[in-house]
């Protein structure tokens, strides 16, 4: 059983159709920070691009999410497990974009990973459940995103401490109360987490103070700060707690997967 006392698995999907505001770097490290205080995680990688499969330093792909999304493999054959204990990644290829193209017309499209994971759930044994899931997403709101939005229970959204931060968020926003009417009534939006702060800037404060101001307690405390061994880990393969324990964006991936169990129990006793 998980140390914070949860039997059921939870989905959580990394989302915002920005590229560029650490929705991958935050995808991996607090996968990481979640594994290292107990959990089971796994990752899966729904973005073309492959980074999340990368930034863990997986270079041999036989099964990718695309294969699983095909129904030709399930995610127990295509997971594979990381070098971070209790954390594994279910990796990425090129082959997504061709698999978005196929199954655009395809009946049950947008149901298809949510009915992938919930094969594997049930196989799983019961002492050894996976807790949880975190899906990253692509850079835009397209049918993988949809797809992740449709299997998760709660959206986490990287934003980027920038002028245009809070551009594009009404717009993901309005996204996921249209999946929740749509697709998934269960769908809730976990938190906002601001990343790449830097606080030599005044840009950055009135960044982060627009936002609070305009979602409120939605906005995590924690605040992943602009950190070159952030930056760094993701070319030799590891996450940021495996390059650089010490640094300050590992210590802020540390206290955002606290915050993010914290903030499960309060909405489970809710």
């Amino acid at each position: 059983m998980s140390p914070t006392g949860l039997r059921r698995t939870r989905v959580l999907a990394l989302a915002n159709q920005k590229g560029g505001v650490g929705k991958t770097t935050t995808a991996i490290n607090l996968g990481t920070a979640l594994a290292a205080i107990g959990e089971r995680v796994m990752i899966v990688d729904l973005d073309p691009q492959g980074n999340a499969s990368t930034g863990l330093g997986i270079d041999e792909r036989h099964h990718s999410t695309s294969d699983v999304l095909s129904g030709k493999v399930p995610f127990a054959a295509a997971r594979v497990e990381t070098n971070v204990p209790g954390l594994s990644v279910v990796p990425a290829t090129i082959d997504l974009m061709a698999f978005e193209r196929e199954s655009m017309t395809a009946s049950g499209r947008h149901y298809r990973l949510r009915d992938a994971i919930a094969l594997m759930l049930a196989a799983e044994d019961p002492d050894k459940t996976t807790t949880y899931i975190l899906i990253d997403c692509p850079p835009s709101l397209n049918l993988l995103t949809v797809s992740a939005l449709a299997a998760a229970d709660a959206v986490l959204v990287p934003l980027q401490c920038e002028f245009f931060a809070l551009e594009g968020l009404a717009q993901l926003l309005s996204t996921v109360e249209e999946i929740r009417v749509r697709l998934n009534p269960k769908l809730l939006i976990h938190g906002v987490v601001l990343t790449m702060y830097d606080q030599r800037t005044t840009l950055a404060d009135q960044v982060v103070d627009d936002v609070r101001r305009v979602l409120g307690d939605k906005v995590y405390a924690t605040i992943i700060p602009r950190n070159v061994r952030v930056a760094e880990s993701p070319s030799h393969g590891k996450p940021v707690l495996l390059y650089d324990y010490r640094c300050s964006g590992s210590q802020a991936y540390i206290r955002l997967a606290s915050e993010v169990i914290e903030r499960e129990r309060r909405m489970r006793a809710a």
